[in-house]
């Protein structure tokens, strides 16, 4: 099965703004953990994302389309960086994200979803 995982903005990371000495130990146990995933043969792709701000968004009306400059709101709502994992469940899944070091430097949400396989569709 395969899952997105996503790490959910906050405040703090549409402003951009991080402790340099947070920021430094969170990354180094954000790539050990990673090197994890990568060893277990579970981690297909990870990245951060920029800011809403640095974002756009189209909107879409019948055949009008429409071009929002980010920044977007609320920042709960957004993503701020995501993994895609092979896993055999979604139990393996959340077994992972609990072993995931907390991605901000206060109270932080990680969602997990199960991407479409072809055999949903019949």
């Amino acid at each position: 099965m395969r899952v997105m995982v996503l790490v959910k903005a906050t405040e703090d990371s549409e402003k951009g703004l991080f402790d340099t000495a947070w920021q430094a130990e969170m990354m180094a146990a954000m790539g050990r953990f990673n090197d994890e995933l990568r060893d277990a043969g579970i981690l297909r792709a990870a990245d951060g994302l920029r800011p809403s701000s640095h974002g756009k968004r189209v909107a879409f009306d019948g055949n009008a389309r429409t071009v929002i400059d980010g920044p977007f709101a609320p920042a709960r709502d957004l993503v701020a960086g995501f993994w895609l994992w092979e896993v055999k469940d979604i139990d393996e899944a959340v077994a992972w994200v609990k072993r995931c070091p907390n991605p901000m430097p206060g109270p932080s949400e990680i969602e997990i979803r199960p991407l479409y396989e072809m055999t949903d569709f019949g």
